[in-house]
């Protein structure tokens, strides 16, 4: 047990290298989702209006990481977090040579397919990886540090490959910024990153052998090591508390998807050019990742619920916000105020799963987690694009998605619970 010790200062050199990770994964995905939506007419021949088209990549993208969040977290447990992490990078690899010699949109929609994928292998890889080495009381601090260095990337990346258009063309720019990412990647999973497994194996046997401090609330009535349909049960509707957070993370996605596939369209419609788009874009991603130095540390301290229910309401409310005014400043203020409501839920969503999670299911159960947290990336898209395509108006798809962050929040409120050890331990009560 000492030669596998857990904490952030204990594991500091794979904590980073996992950070650059998330980083770089970060990078990948911003660099489809501000310059891709905006030029989809001038580059990629989507007629204007085309708003059910026009979501199609993020409906796919949304399914396949879904699933291969699904797939990442049961894997991880037979071959290890670092293999499954180098292997979604390589799946990475094609991506920008597609966007740079796509014909037509279609090209664009596979191309997404396989970033779901990348995205599915590589970024549940390094969360789980995360919380394989540090304790119980540090992590929502990990999953602020993940999410901040994460999003962080995409605001990021949204920014560089606007210029980098602007400079280069869309399509160079794009493959030149894409593929120095993942070669990058490749070259430090390979070199420097471990498995982390061993930890998470040692912490099961250290459980076996002393009961820790604040029991956590586990499930009860579930085998040691249960199958992937029994968890998959749990994580969707056999444990309220686990239903109610995986619900919430699949409604917050809709408005991921939301800045993904029509907020650069608003923007653009109203005039902003496209550096000035990536900006206000770049407010909700910026806010989103930085407040989440604090908003997960928050959470060690007073708890996962009350940040996870305010986040949902507050980032629906900055949703609306964005079509209840006009101009460059309300739009960068109402997209940061969107991006501080997610920075309280985001981190502390995972962190309330891990919570209650046995560390010999936790992979397993953060990955299906995931899988219907990401599923809100297509849900989301569909029912935006519908909205706005119905109605002929991008506006419907804000007031769609925040009105579902006001409902899912209340769902949120009502079923779940604290789950911090400390806050909320097994034994003060009997676990929902």
């Amino acid at each position: 047990m000492t030669a596998l010790p857990l904490g952030i200062r204990e594991n500091l050199t794979q904590f980073s290298h996992q950070l650059i990770q998330v980083l770089l994964v970060g990078f990948a995905i911003g660099m489809m989702r501000t310059v891709i939506p905006a030029l989809a007419e001038s580059e990629f021949g989507v007629a204007r209006g085309s708003f059910l088209l026009l979501s199609a990549f993020v409906v796919a993208f949304g399914v396949v990481k879904a699933v291969m969040n699904f797939v990442a977290g049961r894997l991880s447990e037979r071959i290890g977090r670092q293999r499954v992490l180098f292997w979604g990078w390589v799946i990475a690899l094609p991506i920008p040579v597609m966007i740079w010699a796509a014909p037509n949109w279609g090209w664009i929609v596979a191309a997404t397919v396989l970033l779901g994928i990348n995205q599915g292998l590589c970024w549940s890889m390094t969360q789980t990886a995360k919380l394989d080495i540090t304790r119980a009381d540090q992590r929502g601090l990990t999953m602020g540090l993940n999410e901040f260095s994460g999003y962080v990337g995409v605001a990021l990346a949204g920014v560089i490959t606007a210029y980098a258009a602007e400079a280069l063309g869309a399509r160079m720019g794009l493959l030149i910024f894409g593929l120095a990412v993942v070669v990058t990647a490749l070259v430090l999973t390979r070199v420097w990153v471990k498995d982390t497994l061993p930890w998470a194996k040692a912490e099961t046997a250290a459980h076996k052998l002393s009961a820790p401090r604040h029991p956590p609330r586990y499930p009860q009535g579930v085998p040691e090591h249960p199958s992937t349909r029994e968890v998959f049960a749990l994580l969707s509707w056999r444990d309220k508390r686990l239903a109610a957070l995986s619900q919430a993370g699949l409604v917050e996605k809709f408005v991921d998807a939301l800045v993904w596939v029509i907020f650069p369209v608003f923007l653009v419609s109203r005039g902003a050019s496209l550096t000035e788009m990536s900006w206000i874009v770049g407010a909700y991603g910026f806010v989103w990742g930085g407040s989440q130095l604090f908003t997960g540390r928050l959470s060690d301290h007073v708890g996962r619920f009350w940040p996870n229910v305010a986040g949902m309401w507050i980032c629906g409310a900055g949703v609306l916000m964005v079509v209840l005014g006009e101009g460059a400043i309300w739009w960068s203020l109402s997209a940061g105020i969107a991006g501080f409501g997610m920075a309280l839920l985001y981190p502390n969503l995972g962190a309330a799963v891990a919570d209650i999670s046995p560390p010999a299911w936790r992979g397993s159960a953060i990955g299906i987690y995931r899988f219907w947290r990401d599923l809100g990336y297509g849900i989301g898209a569909l029912g935006l694009g519908l909205a706005a395509y119905l109605t002929g108006k991008p506006e419907a798809a804000f007031w769609f998605v925040a009105l579902s962050m006001f409902a899912s929040g209340a769902v949120l409120f009502i079923w779940c619970e604290e789950t911090h050890p400390r806050l909320n331990p097994a034994s003060t009560s009997k676990p929902g």
